[in-house]
């Protein structure tokens, strides 16, 4: 990949800015604050969008390249894939995302992926290299080597960290010195005392002891609510009881008052027979009183029958006789003495008759008067009789009515407290109710007063039951603090087990081709001066000096430090990625000598003579060894 062109409208300093790169060294020259280090954060920002975050530093990339007049802030960068393909990135810095045209000039910016934080990753997309390994790597400032000779363990320590982690800021044996550290701090271990994981699990224990001399309270608790809730409940279907014997009371009663009408209808027909009775006592006495009148009228009424009968059959003997007297032949005076006779005789049987019916008509007026009364009487009789049936009819009727409407008010009652079992509501009886009522009452009154002994039980458990809950919470915190501290102490065991790992795995692939580019690179700008550089885990890094020694780097002097901490990342720039990304060095050789800045200068023209380097300075020293030594550039002048 190769930089072709920058346009910067306005980008800190710089502005209305036209740049074109070379393909291989271009050597990009201007003085201090001439805007060099301003170009390079534009390169960088332009592939990687810009941080509003200030990073620990006073003020973010935004805030430090931001016009202050308000202008445009934006700029284009062309650059060329190796396989040929040319793309234009225009930012707008004060958007997220860039409009990426092709070599046709169509916007293909949605053909790549968007991240939330950083908008749209086509650089990353395209090379696999975002920007932190991009600026570990290929891009060295000028702050990195510019070291005091008490400075130089630093770079020292860069160079061990970069061949035995791959980062110059990471160190394998001061990150783990940190992980177990902070494991020892933060977590503690079986041996310790006043360490975390050690006082959460005395405090642990402690609460365990507690909670378990305060659980008895919470089992106590449990018995008096569940007897209260059982109390609560029989209170419940005992108040049921009582208020369906109340109902049923209510019922009895109002059969009572339905009752005491059928008994006055009774009543009334008592006193209807005991008047029938007394009525037939009367009858009887004036039937025993009037025996002989009453038996003489009939016999004499059978008499008079009789005797009429024979008056009437003398009566007409006499005047047949006369008739046939008249009629026969007898002499006259014999018929007329027969007629005479007949006369005188049918004469006294008149006067007898007419006697006989006096005395007849005042026995039977006496017998009438009688009878009458007995009449009188009897008819009475039938009278309360007929009264009496119609009572009984009445009598049949409510006793009817009153089992009808018992039967519903039962049927509703029964309805309305289904709980209360039928064998209960059967059991109760008019003469019973009232025992039952009371009894129920009196063991309601004795199960409220065992309800007030428990619910007066219960608020002297609850301080103890809220001291307990207090200690869950307590507890259930320290359980999730060691819960925590436990988290932590596996994840840094899972760190340090990784940290390991990937050290080993450094040590045994990574490390040695590290150890053997850096040895080929330093042997050729230090004309076999220094050959071999191996890295060990105490020792740190060596290297083998034309004696045949191997001196610490340590003992190095800064100079040839800085020769091995910059041919260290151009080492690693080979497998960073399939494309051949630009190298960039700002006033990376400020404290190189003449003697090491030549050889260094000709080593990367002939390493990388198909890579493009960027190579910012503030000096005309590099261009004038690169033209008596002949090496191509191109030179750029800000």
């Amino acid at each position: 990949m190769k930089i072709q062109q920058l346009k910067i409208n306005n980008y800190g300093k710089l502005k209305d800015k036209e740049i074109e790169f070379g393909n291989n060294i271009n050597l990009i020259y201007g003085k201090n604050e001439a805007g060099k280090s301003t170009m390079l954060s534009y390169i960088i920002n332009s592939l990687y969008g810009i941080s509003k975050n200030k990073k620990g530093r006073d003020h973010s990339d935004f805030e430090k390249y931001e016009p202050w007049s308000g202008e445009e802030f934006s700029g284009k960068l062309v650059y060329q894939l190796d396989n040929g393909e040319t793309y234009e990135i225009y930012r707008d810095f004060k958007k997220k995302n860039p409009k990426i045209f092709n070599e046709n000039k169509e916007d293909i910016s949605k053909q790549f992926p968007i991240d939330k934080s950083t908008g749209n990753a086509f650089f990353y997309e395209q090379t696999q290299i975002d920007e932190q390994l991009f600026l570990s790597t290929l891009v060295s400032y000028q702050q990195e080597t510019r070291l005091q000779k008490n400075e130089q363990g630093i770079l020292v320590q860069k160079i061990a960290n970069l061949v035995g982690t791959g980062e110059d800021k990471v160190s394998y044996k001061i990150a783990m010195d940190r992980l177990n550290r902070r494991q020892l701090d933060e977590v503690g271990t079986s041996r310790t005392r006043e360490k975390p994981i050690n006082l959460i699990n005395q405090k642990i224990q402690k609460i365990e002891e507690e909670k378990e001399k305060l659980e008895t309270y919470q089992n106590k608790q449990y018995e008096t609510e569940a007897s209260e809730s059982e109390k609560i409940k029989k209170i419940e279907n005992l108040e049921k009881e009582m208020q369906l014997l109340q109902e049923w009371k209510i019922i009895y009663e109002q059969q009572e008052k339905e009752e005491q009408k059928t008994e006055i209808k009774e009543n009334l027909k008592k006193q209807n027979l005991e008047k029938i009775k007394e009525i037939d006592g009367r009858i009887d006495g004036i039937h025993q009183e009037n025996k002989e009148i009453l038996e003489q009228y009939e016999k004499r009424k059978t008499k008079q029958k009789n005797n009429k009968a024979q008056v009437i059959m003398v009566t007409i003997i006499i005047l047949c006789n006369i008739i046939v007297q008249l009629i026969s032949s007898i002499n006259a005076i014999i018929k007329t003495a027969i007629l005479i006779i007949s006369i005188i005789f049918l004469a006294i049987i008149t006067v007898n008759i007419i006697n006989k019916k006096k005395r007849n008509k005042e026995k039977q007026n006496q017998y009438e008067l009688l009878k009458e009364k007995i009449e009188l009487l009897e008819n009475e009789v039938k009278i309360l009789e007929k009264n009496n049936q119609e009572i009984d009819q009445e009598i049949q009727e409510l006793e009817k009515q009153n089992e009808r409407e018992l039967q519903e008010q039962q049927e509703k009652t029964m309805n309305k407290y289904p709980d209360i079992s039928k064998e209960k509501i059967q059991e109760i009886t008019n003469t019973n109710i009232l025992p039952k009522i009371q009894n129920i009452q009196n063991e309601i009154n004795n199960e409220k007063i065992q309800l007030h002994t428990l619910q007066l039980d219960k608020k002297t458990i609850q301080p103890n039951l809220e001291k307990l809950a207090q200690m869950e919470e307590e507890y259930e915190d320290l359980k999730e603090q060691k819960q925590e501290l436990q988290k932590l102490n596996t994840a840094i065991d899972t760190a340090k087990q990784i940290l390991e790992e990937c050290y080993e795995t450094m040590k045994h692939t990574v490390t040695p081709k590290f150890t053997q580019n850096l040895s080929n690179i330093i042997s050729e700008i230090t004309n076999q001066k220094y050959k071999n550089v191996q890295f060990h885990d105490e020792i740190g890094l060596i290297v083998e000096n034309e004696n045949g020694e191997y001196i610490p780097a340590t003992k190095l002097s800064i100079g040839t430090i800085e020769q091995l901490y910059l041919s260290l990342r151009l080492s690693m720039v080979e497998d960073l990625s399939k494309e051949q990304l630009p190298i960039i060095l700002d006033e990376t050789f400020a404290y190189f000598d003449e003697e090491r800045l030549k050889n260094f200068l000709k080593y990367m023209s002939q390493k990388y003579n198909n890579r493009q380097i960027l190579l910012l300075t503030c000096t005309k020293r590099e261009k004038e060894i690169m033209d008596t030594q002949k090496i191509e550039y191109k030179w750029i002048e800000l």
